[in-house]
């Protein structure tokens, strides 16, 4: 971490980037036409853009991150690289390697590596997050060794979910990989637990099954963590510990239960029922929040999972909600687009849709301004971003991807 002014500045960058604001809409961003193919750009205008990355107010940063998003490849990516290894502003040089990864350069991979070895918090955590995407053995026997010294909250569930891509892949590095991460299960804070937990289920760790359940049946803070684990993972050995914990575990862990279950396929359509019930209960009666939290995440679980009604649910109840409903709706919304976004784009394309479509995006937005996973945010909005410029002219698809990058403001 930098020090000084400049360790304040960077601090509250995090916060303002991580939690901006949504204004009622974003009039400009979102009445703008998108431009049909990349801006070339003058070299001083890429590096003023760049330079810019890290400035306090929100547009001038905004627009400058646009500015290099549309520019060429040929241009971005050169410019970018230099800034990641190069500029004097740390902040700038973190946002410039988000950036970088919406460009698809095989030269990412060899900045990343070397960011792996930086004192800057984010860009490690960046690194990390973009070998969770790209998994690469020969950087386990590293990652292992960080697993042992590294403490920054922000970096270490992302280290933890390297590894977790790389004991999902088979040979001996898996096999250590997964050795590794059954001891973090088990030791340390909750928080840094929890995102154990977390990476086994969403990378199905087969081998974690006895670990999880064992945590499940222990009363606490990770019990409902560690059920949902367990349905995401989708052993049906699972069930018997699923089964006990819906009739011993606490009324705030049965929504974890109840999406777990449905994810293992057994009743799902009544567990589903029951978390949309919960949602709507907790929405119109006070009080209730852990309810109301889970109930959201459950059904944010079944929707990555694949299953659109639970989407539906989510824009049905969200819309028309305030808070303390509308926040982990929101959250749920944003965490179903960045982990299967062909279900969120199949949602906001249906014409049942519609007439909601802009209030659904606006929903979203809100939780996309919460969620502190920027290099996944990077690569859903090179997705859209990609398939506006791909997508026919006035077709409806053109035309939903132009309303997503005005609403998300990128």
């Amino acid at each position: 971490m930098n020090s000084g002014h400049k360790g304040c500045r960077d601090v509250l960058l995090w916060v303002l980037c991580s939690v901006c604001v949504l204004c009622a809409a974003r009039p400009d961003a979102a009445a703008a036409q998108e431009p049909t193919a990349p801006q070339p750009v003058t070299a001083a205008q890429l590096k003023a853009a760049i330079d810019s990355l890290g400035k306090l107010d929100y547009a001038t940063r905004t627009s400058a991150s646009r500015t290099v998003r549309r520019a060429p490849p040929a241009q971005a990516v050169p410019a970018l690289l230099q800034a990641v290894s190069e500029h004097a502003d740390g902040y700038v040089r973190y946002r410039a390697l988000v950036l970088l990864t919406g460009f698809n350069d095989p030269r990412t991979k060899d900045a990343m590596r070397e960011a792996l070895s930086t004192p800057n918090d984010r860009l490690r955590a960046v690194a990390y997050s973009f070998f969770e995407h790209n998994p690469d053995p020969g950087l386990l026997t590293q990652f292992l060794g960080a697993l042992e010294k590294e403490q920054g909250e922000f970096v270490r569930p992302s280290l933890v979910r390297a590894v977790a891509a790389l004991a999902a892949t088979t040979g001996a590095d898996a096999t250590r990989a997964r050795q590794a991460l059954l001891r973090e299960v088990a030791r340390g804070e909750d928080f840094f637990r929890s995102a154990v937990i977390e990476a086994l289920g969403d990378h199905k760790a087969l081998y974690a099954v006895d670990a999880l359940s064992a945590i499940a049946k222990l009363d606490g803070p990770l019990q409902d963590d560690a059920a949902l684990a367990l349905g995401k993972i989708g052993a049906t050995r699972a069930l018997e510990t699923l089964a006990g914990l819906q009739q011993s575990a606490p009324r705030k862990v049965q929504p974890s239960v109840a999406a777990a279950i449905c994810l293992l396929g057994i009743n799902c359509g009544s567990h589903e029922g029951y978390l949309v019930e919960t949602l709507k209960f907790s929405d119109k009666n006070a009080g209730f929040q852990e309810l109301l939290r889970g109930a959201a995440a459950g059904l944010g679980a079944l929707a990555v999972a694949g299953r659109a009604e639970a989407a539906e649910a989510l824009v049905e109840v969200g819309i028309p909600s305030n808070d303390p409903t509308r926040a982990p709706v929101a959250l749920a919304l944003a965490t179903v687009a960045l982990r299967n976004t062909p279900v969120m784009l199949k949602l906001l394309e249906s014409p049942a849709r519609s007439g909601v479509r802009d209030q659904a995006i606006a929903l979203t937005a809100e939780g996309f301004d919460m969620l502190e996973e920027d290099l996944d945010k990077e690569r859903f909005f090179a997705l859209v971003r990609r398939t506006y410029w791909e997508s026919e002219e006035k077709s409806p698809r053109r035309s939903l991807m132009q309303t997503l990058i005005g609403a998300l403001d990128f």
